[in-house]
């Protein structure tokens, strides 16, 4: 019921929207003035894999358009959990109860970009979904810029299909991946395929995972193997009045509570796939200790992933631990790129490693690891979450990470230029989309190469592209 509320809630304000710029009320930007952008995202959460991603949104969108032509903002849930984070870009509170907010902060821009992977999706809250439908929902209705960039489409429920069929059908949405756009055509949405923008990020602190390993017991010799754990099984989160009530008066509810309103799913069925996912996933690291020395780390991406990290190192003996409530994303990313293979269910964590060449075996809850293996070839490097022989298919493919190696690097080095082009393709539609909507907006002239589309890239990337670059003139020259 609380969802719905949100969703009628959030459509009614669009309609309102639209009959108050009918009647000339609405902001309409004008020539000279910089170009006012709300990116409305799943930030302030410590969720690296979302964090990363405005990040290089942001770097993408200042190279291309002018850092001194734009006044970006992004919606954070928590200051302090962004604290330097976003250069370049205004941070804005967004509260739990977001309908009013997001009417006034769209109001105040000239348009506003869906930030969120899980844009079009029940998956993980409808709440979320919610929110990037309303924010794109409320640029068309005030004629404004309106891009989903980078986002997934998959099964959603009816009121939140019938609102993206109803208001997004005039956004510019580009597609995370071929089912994604599928999916959003089949809702009456035109979408370009793109992918994801987290390819481009390198942390600010790239020697602090080896130090940090250091001090938490590393020879600096043994093989490094990165443990990604998290719970897949307590989405989605849904609100409650009822639950947030229970809660306050007699502390019912506590360990399921997301936030004020929001709870995440429970009950003895979530605990119980929970511990037979991060058993398997134990088992089968202790059973690959025993074929091969390695330094076993756990790591979880975002808060959330603290307790499911916190068993996992349990049940291998204490093994060293870190979670994104103690580190940020530069901290993080480099502490993973520390590693020399890695199992992981959360899909940025493989994303931000692969630019290094790191080895990576995945745990699939949706489609994005499953289509990210079968992107680089190596679908036996993805097990389910939910496979009973998970733990079986898990030392296999940990085994395949070893024996190997040079084949996987070559596989995931290919597969990450491949997105750098289509993320730079992405910069050229961002940009053509805004001279569109804004014809008097300065764009760059002149012929460019497909690079210039993307934030400045760090110097292991350039290497990485020169080298693809090189192989792919070399092989057409035979």
């Amino acid at each position: 019921m609380m969802d719905f509320v949100l969703e009628a809630w959030v459509s009614l304000l669009i309609e309102r929207a639209k009959l108050e710029w009918i009647l000339g009320l609405g902001r309409t930007k004008q020539a000279g003035q910089r170009l006012k952008l709300l990116l409305a995202c799943y930030a302030g959460a410590r969720n690296t894999g979302s964090d990363v991603r405005v990040e290089e949104m942001i770097r993408q969108i200042r190279h291309i358009l002018g850092a001194e032509n734009v006044d970006l903002s992004v919606t954070t849930q928590n200051f302090d959990l962004t604290r330097d984070y976003f250069q370049g870009a205004t941070q804005v509170k967004l509260p739990d109860i977001f309908p009013p907010f997001l009417y006034r902060e769209v109001g105040k821009n000239d348009g506003a970009i869906a930030c969120e992977g899980s844009m079009f999706k029940s998956t993980w809250a409808d709440a979320l979904t919610t929110m990037m439908v309303g924010s794109l929902g409320l640029a068309v209705a005030q004629n404004k810029l309106s891009v989903g960039y980078g986002g997934d489409a998959d099964r959603m429920n009816p009121m939140l299909a019938w609102m993206c069929r109803r208001y997004c059908q005039h956004s510019f949405v580009i597609a995370r991946s071929a089912g994604s756009q599928t999916a959003l055509r089949e809702q009456g949405i035109t979408a370009e395929l793109g992918t994801d923008t987290a390819w481009t990020f390198a942390p600010n602190l790239p020697d602090f995972g080896r130090q940090t390993l250091r001090q938490a017991g590393w020879d600096e010799m043994t093989p490094v193997l990165v443990v990604c754990a998290s719970d897949p099984f307590c989405w989605p989160v849904k609100p409650s009045l009822a639950k947030y009530f229970a809660r306050v008066f007699t502390g019912a509810y506590k360990e399921s509570q997301y936030r004020t309103i929001y709870f995440h799913k429970a009950g003895p069925e979530v605990d119980a796939a929970l511990k037979r996912m991060l058993t398997g996933m134990s088992n089968a690291v202790r059973a690959f200790q025993q074929r091969h020395k390695v330094f076993p780390i756990v790591v979880g991406t975002e808060m959330l992933d603290k307790k499911a990290c916190q068993e996992v190192a349990k049940q291998l003996g204490g093994v060293p631990t870190f979670t994104s409530d103690v580190y940020d994303m530069h901290q993080l990313v480099s502490i993973l790129r520390a590693g020399h293979m890695m199992v992981s269910s959360r899909y940025h964590a493989i994303v931000t490693t692969m630019p290094t060449l790191l080895p990576s075996a995945g745990i699939a809850m949706d489609e994005r690891i499953r289509n990210l293996m079968q992107e680089r070839g190596q679908e036996e490097l993805w097990v389910s979450v939910n496979d009973p022989d998970l733990e079986a298919k898990l030392l296999t493919a940990m085994e395949k990470l070893r024996s190997d190696t040079e084949a996987i690097r070559y596989a995931i080095g290919r597969t990450v230029v491949q997105n750098l082009k289509r993320m730079a393709r992405m910069g050229v539609f961002f940009e053509r989309t805004v001279h569109e909507r804004f014809p008097e907006f300065p764009i760059q002239g002149g012929l460019r190469s497909w690079e210039d589309y993307l934030p400045p890239l760090d110097a292991r990337l350039k290497q990485l592209v020169e080298l693809h670059d090189s192989r792919a003139q070399a092989m057409a020259a035979t």
